[in-house]
């Protein structure tokens, strides 16, 4: 049951973060269209929603690297959502991606060339309709690049810049782009992983900071989910280079 009026697209909605802030939505009775590359598993997601929320779900399939389908894609939505959240991403495996290209070019398109692409489209759509929201989750590993993870945090950086000049071109058009970005999150995707208590999200958590950003009008437009993460990502960047090639993170 539609009890606001809204909808909301979710992109990635297999992923233990999609799964959740769907849910959200769900519960505080929006219309949720559910898209992933999947669509059995995507299906699933969206009978379990439906059944523990009575929000009418909807499925879709949605390959995020293949941007000629974009198009035919939105067409074929049932209505232009309110909100577009986008929580596709692929950490990938740094040493897998320094010696195969193939992987390297995997990793950056899925977290930044295909999400920017898309969100580019639905920003059009939005910027003519006067309104709408767009929330793409990216992360902390974009705010400084680090021997660790540098493939990653390439496409992340490159995916934070890119809404930061989306909202600065949406602004005028009454339109909102909010960037999230949760740090650790103890998921599917980070299982085996020595995560720090303190800094480590769960996937609820997430949803719940991703739809109080989307929905509250005055929110800030760059999200940590952890506030200790500003202040400790603003230590990050301070370090001067010549100290920082010195460090191992």
């Amino acid at each position: 049951m539609n009890r606001t009026g809204k909808s909301v697209l979710l992109l990635g909605a297999t992923s233990d973060i999609g799964r959740a802030t769907a849910l959200t939505y769900a519960t505080a009775g929006w219309d949720v269209q559910l898209a992933g590359r999947h669509l059995e598993s995507v299906q699933r997601e969206a009978d379990d929603i439906g059944t523990r929320s009575g929000a009418n779900v909807s499925v879709h399939r949605l390959d995020i690297l293949d941007s000629d389908r974009f198009s035919d894609f939105v067409m074929g939505l049932p209505v232009l959502p309110d909100t577009v959240v986008c929580v596709i991403g692929e950490l990938g495996e740094q040493d897998r991606a320094e010696k195969e290209l193939h992987h390297a070019s995997l990793v950056m398109r899925t977290n930044f060339e295909g999400p920017a692409l898309f969100l580019g489209l639905i920003a059009d759509l939005f910027a003519a309709r006067g309104h709408g929201t767009i929330v793409g989750v990216s992360s902390v590993a974009g705010d400084r690049g680090r021997a660790s993870n540098y493939v990653y945090g390439a496409a992340k950086a490159g995916f934070t810049a890119f809404l930061s000049g989306l909202r600065n071109r949406l602004t005028k058009a009454g339109a909102r782009v909010v960037t999230v970005k949760p740090g650790f999150v103890r998921t599917r995707m980070t299982a085996g992983m020595k995560l720090p208590g303190l800094l480590t999200a769960e996937p609820k958590e997430v949803a719940g900071a991703i739809f109080a950003a989307a929905e509250e009008k005055r929110s800030r437009d760059v999200i940590y989910v952890r506030s200790i993460w500003w202040p400790l990502m603003t230590v990050i960047r301070s370090i001067p280079e010549p100290l920082f090639k010195r460090l191992k993170l």
